[in-house]
């Protein structure tokens, strides 16, 4: 099957703003000639306003009537038929991981303890509002080379999503006033950076170079698993060159590369800014890998916003994956994974329905899958050196705002990154501020006259544990206050007075709802990382059992995580009998790899 995009829809003119390329919200539908169509099935954008509600029924909802029996289990029910696969959580990794093993040929059951798919990518809706969970910025979902992962895994199950091309990645508002923004083109970037840092114009060339050659070789590559010998071998015969560059690069981070190149320190606090987007890390922990992947594809593919939300992704895969003949199932609460001679064979939700399946695919964090899933089982050893060698990344305060557009001025950016008091500040606990604000995109998600504001700031579960109910309200307004002026003061005068809606979301809220173990987003190393080469892959040390997601390498990140599910489904694909498998390679390779893991 050939993945790509099909042919662009044009929806009206592009409109410039003061010079520079821009969306105004209220020209979505009439000002944009770069709304595309990804897949291969189209799905226009009055079928998004007539399913605005849409949900999964029939063949996409288990039922205990068409799938339980309770015969012979001491009246558990035990599912009658047996699944290839069981996919824990319908995150992004999640989801891509079960459509590709869908479309392959595997029978997959999904499981989401929520009532919609899409864990940190998923929505929510309130007073007219569509509100994104997480991250507004979307990579890998372009039309065009191998890293435009969520559009490959749309198109491999026949479905397509109308996109939104946003003229400005993000715009840095810095310590001594130091304001970048990060175009789509390229060279635009390139020309407002060095006008800043002239000086150091041949170091900045030469970092970003380096980050070229890394993405063009991973977008040179057919991207399936690392842990899988003879695609492995395969690619290493057709392409070696590429291969040996990302060996190269696999253990080395982003600031070891850029002090190669350049000294100015505030354009290598520049640096870690943009890596602690893409890792919550500075430069010096963050993989070359990593960082060469985000760094590029915005420009690349660029930063494309689904029509109707991030959350119409999630819905659009598990559409995808009922129409492969596998099924996803709500309010489905895994408490447990269950055991058989030390192999992983099915799970058991909270009402005691328990499901089976020749392997177990865990879309919970590493934390939550061996700490909670197989709580009372022995820690194996892998597991102890990964949680040696990485700790949880910190949560987020996040607030969620609906205000009056007028508080916005005209050429306002889609996206900011904001740290205004000292670099020192940059991943200290509400040291910096992340905003989306969407509805310069599609202005649908909002009602008229209004924007939608999403802020989110690094933020520790240990802050608001233990306090009262009155006081951990009072604790979340007065925080979210701070966070809000800072932006008034900075960025939007008035913007206080402008506010008609607002939702308050603490560390605790992200764990309650996306059952993340301390609302963490990943793993962050301990100490100076090497590289890529700690994070583990999706095998793990008990039979049958695979986890996929961000605290899987290559880690953080939509693209990243869309790669670990389609890393995921191919080596799940090969252990039951859809894809090509040599055992002793097998062992070989998963021995090797395990050994380079103890060397970071």
């Amino acid at each position: 099957m050939e993945l790509g995009l099909n042919t662009i829809s044009q929806v009206g003119k592009f409109r410039l703003r003061n010079g520079k390329a821009g969306l105004l919200s209220r020209d979505l539908l009439n000002t944009s000639n770069f709304v595309y169509k990804l897949g291969s099935v189209k799905l226009g954008y009055e079928a998004y306003k007539r399913n605005r509600d849409f949900v999964l029924m029939s063949r996409s909802v288990l039922t205990a009537n068409n799938m339980v029996e309770t015969e012979g289990n001491g009246g558990v029910g035990r599912e009658k038929s047996y699944y290839d696969a069981i996919v824990i959580g319908s995150g992004i990794g999640g989801l891509v991981a079960a459509t590709q093993l869908a479309v392959k040929g595997a029978r997959v059951l999904a499981l989401e303890k929520y009532v919609i798919p899409g864990g940190s990518s998923g929505y929510y809706q309130r007073d007219g509002y569509t509100f994104d969970v997480g991250s507004s910025v979307m990579f890998g979902f372009s039309d065009k080379g191998n890293l435009n992962l969520i559009t490959q895994a749309l198109a491999a199950v026949g479905r397509e999503m109308e996109v939104i091309p946003d003229p400005t990645t993000v715009h840095f508002h810095l310590p001594n006033d130091l304001s970048v923004r990060v175009h789509r083109e390229y060279s635009e970037f390139i020309a407002e950076l060095t006008s800043k840092f002239p000086h150091e114009k041949e170091g900045i060339l030469a970092f970003y170079g380096e980050c070229w050659k890394i993405f063009s070789a991973l977008n040179s590559l057919e991207l399936k698993s690392l842990e899988e010998p003879i695609y492995l071998f395969g690619q290493f015969f057709q392409k070696p060159l590429e291969c040996l560059t990302l060996a190269f690069y696999l253990p080395q981070n982003a600031g070891d590369i850029a002090r190669k190149f350049i000294k100015d320190p505030q354009l290598l606090s520049f640096i870690d800014a943009e890596c602690f987007i893409v890792s919550t890390v500075n430069a010096l922990q963050t993989p070359m890998i990593n960082a060469s992947m985000v760094l590029c594809d915005r420009h690349f593919g660029g930063i494309n916003y689904p029509v109707g939300g991030v959350g119409e992704i999630a819905k659009s895969l598990a559409k995808g994956l009922v129409d492969q003949g596998s099924e996803i199932l709500y309010k489905a609460n895994v408490t447990s994974i269950i055991l058989e001679h030390g192999k992983a064979v099915g799970v058991r939700l909270s009402d005691g329905r328990q499901f089976f399946a020749k392997t177990i695919i865990s879309n919970a964090t590493r934390w939550d899958t061996f700490g909670k899933l197989l709580k009372g089982e022995k820690l194996p050893k892998e597991e102890e050196n990964f949680q040696k060698a990485y700790v949880k990344a910190p949560s987020f305060l996040s607030i969620h705002m609906g205000v009056k557009a007028e508080v916005l001025p005209p050429d306002t950016d889609c996206h900011h990154f904001m740290l205004e008091d000292g670099w020192t500040r940059l991943e200290k606990p509400y040291g910096s501020i992340f905003l989306s604000i969407p509805t310069l995109l599609d202005s649908s998600l909002a009602p008229e006259g209004h924007h939608i504001l999403h802020i989110f700031t690094t933020s520790s579960i240990e802050d608001w544990e233990g306090l009262p109910r009155k006081d951990y309200d009072a604790k979340k307004e007065h925080v979210a206050d701070e966070i809000i002026s800072r932006l008034e003061k900075k960025l939007f005068p008035g913007l206080k007075e402008s506010i008609v809606f607002k939702e308050i979301g603490t560390p605790k809220t992200h764990r309650r709802y996306l059952a993340r173990d301390k609302g963490t987003y990943g793993p962050m190393p301990r100490n100076t990382p090497k590289g890529l080469l700690g994070m583990p892959f999706n095998t793990t040390a008990i039979d049958g059992l695979y986890c996929v997601g961000d605290s899987c390498f290559p880690g953080q990140g939509v693209i990243a995580v869309a790669f670990s599910g389609v890393m995921c489904s191919h080596r799940v694909a090969a252990d039951i009998g859809l894809e090509k498998k040599s055992p002793i390679l097998d062992t070989a390779l998963l021995r090797l790899l395990g050994w380079l893991r103890t060397l970071a």
